[in-house]
């Protein structure tokens, strides 16, 4: 009983004036392991004409406790001073801006897409490439134009290293380290020194294309490209291939579609003829096949590249390859439900 009224005394003495204290409080007289817990585990042990008295007055001493933990806890609550923030949170909140990919990138991705779902896949490479692989293994003679300043950018310290020109050297590479069968997309970002107007620009992107396997023709490439046009742009779609001459091919073509921003009529875009070009094709030349170490007499193959800014110009009727380079948010935002 002397053990109650000391700890009577002690509790009724503690001083409370901040948080820490408060917690010490509650260690001492309130927790599991406090003195005022041992006394009630304890009442089983005392003898049975004091156990009653001595179990009131433990639990009267518990409430005392607990009454002054509450009262001081409260107090300490209430003297807190709040600053004024000068952040409204009852206002609504702002809404947030989605982003969307931009153009370019929703073509290539769909661009890629139609191809992979009849058999190609996706392949990558460097930007920076060697004269190997952008010119010589693809049948460029020394002489050719495509080799002048005019055209390509070349390292300085390394003539022999370039931006690329076209994503035809993952074909090279592809041709290097696969076998036939081949069937193989490459889409990436080119290079070319060219003077920036509403049709071209020095930096521009491309698809390429490459299928490789035994009796391939003419007819299976006119066929693919005929079912790549009619799912890019609607099952209505008309193409057209002209002759035309590219070193790594072998015939080669240029295929066009009817413009699509004036319906054939004519317009600035497709130069008032109806039709506008949108990739060059053919059939894969043997010394190229040769170079790659692929046997010309068993395999044949056909080839294509597709400028991706052309085909965006296309599919949202765009007149200025310029705008695609500008970042500007006003003509960035049309394409944010295209995104999704």
């Amino acid at each position: 009983m002397k053990n109650i009224e000391d700890l009577r005394n002690e509790i009724q003495q503690f001083k409370i004036s901040n948080a820490e204290e408060l917690e010490q409080f509650r260690v001492n007289f309130l927790s599991k392991k406090s003195e005022i817990q041992a006394m009630l585990a304890n009442i089983k042990n005392v003898v049975a004409e004091q156990r009653r008295t001595f179990g009131q007055q433990v639990n009267e001493l518990k409430q005392m406790a607990q009454q002054m933990f509450e009262e001081n806890k409260q107090k300490l609550e209430n003297s807190v001073v709040y600053t004024q923030s000068e952040t409204d949170l009852t206002r609504p909140a702002a809404a947030v801006e989605t982003g969307s990919l931009h153009p370019i990138s929703l073509v290539m991705n769909e661009v890629c897409s139609i191809f992979e779902n009849i058999g190609f896949t996706v392949v990558d490479g460097p930007e920076v490439e060697d004269d190997w692989h952008v010119f010589s293994a693809l049948n460029f003679p020394e002489e050719h134009p495509a080799r002048d300043m005019q055209d390509t950018f070349f390292i300085d310290v390394r003539p022999d290293i370039v931006l690329r020109t076209h994503t035809s050297s993952l074909q090279v590479r592809a041709m290097e380290k696969q076998k036939p069968p081949i069937r193989v997309i490459c889409p990436g970002r080119v290079f070319r020194n060219e003077v920036i107007t509403s049709r071209s620009h020095c930096i521009f992107h491309q698809v390429e294309g490459l299928y490789i396997a035994e009796k391939v023709s003419f007819a299976d490439m006119k066929q693919t490209l005929l079912y790549f046009a009619r799912k890019m742009f609607g099952e209505e779609t008309k193409i057209r291939l002209r002759p035309s001459y590219f070193p790594f091919t072998e015939p080669s073509a240029e295929m066009d579609i009817e413009c699509k921003i004036c319906g054939g009529k004519g317009c600035s875009v497709c130069k008032h003829s109806g039709w506008v070009e949108v990739l060059g094709c053919g059939m894969v030349d043997p010394n190229v096949l040769e170079n790659c170490n692929i046997d010309s007499k068993k395999y044949t193959g056909y080839a294509f590249g597709i400028g991706i800014e052309r085909m965006t110009m296309l599919k949202y009727k765009t007149n200025d390859i310029r705008l695609f380079f500008e970042n500007d948010i006003r003509f960035l935002q049309q394409f944010q439900s295209a995104s999704f």
